[in-house]
């Protein structure tokens, strides 16, 4: 008489030890309570809720970012960079920098045109030669946008970071958002570089520095994600009228507040608007080497501009 065998009870794939009868509802993998993701149709196994994941950070958003963007890392990771410089700047000069008082910090890293054979006086180095970028500190566009004078101007510049960011980030993706801001930042040190030492006033306002006036601050960056916005919701046909009011009262601030660096304002703005006019209206078909493109023509003028002004002033 030949035995019945009996039905085998299946198991976990992934703990072998445990008994289940639920599977996964995508490859039909047994799985335990403990390896179960809810889908919206039954349940997946980890590798299968893995690779969900994956595709749908794979997904385009209407200018070709990842839907990455969403969780505002780049954002987030700007706005720890930029308090940790300052904390650094604080611990370099002292309690003054809290209130913006320059500092071998500041000087180390900010906008400084400079000028061959001009002295002047810094704490740290009194009587030494002016640094700039016509000295070959190429380094200061860039690190400039991570300075600031005080709290408050940190303050304000991360506010703005965080609210405009948090916009276009998303919509934009993490690289293109980050090139967004990066190359802004260095259109508004370029700015500055082209037009200090004009010297021209408004209200008592210097609209154009003078060639050793040190300029910092992640304003430029900012203005250029401002004018960005406005390009974006243009291209997405949505209203514009709360950005521009925005930029309209920065713009007025620009103007009239003393000690404001008007061509680093202008000039981030400027790029910004450029650079969202190359990312928002690439045509589909060709998306990325479009845009790609349009940010290296953008970074390319920046540096020929640098190059030519140095010349200049040499």
């Amino acid at each position: 008489m030949t035995g019945v065998s009996q039905p085998t009870v299946p198991v976990c794939y992934r703990h072998p030890s445990r008994e289940t009868y639920l599977r996964c509802s995508r490859c039909d993998r047994p799985i335990c309570p403990d390896c179960m993701h809810d889908a919206a149709v039954g349940h997946r196994c980890p590798d299968c809720a893995n690779e969900g994941r994956r595709n749908r950070l794979q997904a385009r958003t209407a200018f070709g970012g990842t839907l990455a963007g969403q969780h505002g890392h780049v954002t987030k990771a700007l706005i720890g960079i930029n308090v940790a410089v300052f904390v650094l700047t604080v611990a370099i000069g002292g309690a003054a920098a809290l209130g913006g008082s320059i500092t071998t910090g500041h000087v180390w890293g900010a906008m400084v045109v400079g000028e061959p054979g001009v002295a002047f006086t810094y704490p740290s180095a009194p009587g030494a030669a002016a640094p700039g970028v016509v000295n070959g500190e190429f380094y200061r566009l860039i690190t400039s946008m991570f300075l600031h004078y005080g709290v408050i101007h940190l303050a304000l510049n991360m506010f703005a970071l965080w609210v405009v960011g948090g916009v276009l980030e998303p919509l934009l993706g993490r690289a293109r958002f980050l090139a967004l801001y990066l190359i802004s930042g260095i259109g508004g040190s370029v700015a500055v570089y082209l037009t200090a030492g004009l010297g021209v006033f408004l209200f008592n306002n210097p609209l154009f520095g003078g060639l050793a006036t040190p300029t910092a601050g992640a304003s430029g960056a900012v203005f250029g994600l401002f004018g960005a916005f406005y390009v974006v919701l243009r291209r997405l046909g949505r209203d514009t009228s709360m950005i521009t009011a925005i930029l309209v009262i920065n713009l007025i601030f620009t103007f009239l507040v003393p000690f404001i660096s008007v061509a680093g304002h202008l000039g981030g703005l400027v790029t910004g608007a450029l650079i969202a006019a190359g990312l928002a209206y690439a045509p589909r078909k060709r998306r990325t080497p479009i845009q790609v493109s349009a940010l290296a023509v953008i970074a390319i003028l920046l540096i020929v501009l640098t190059v030519l002004r140095t010349l200049a002033l040499t």
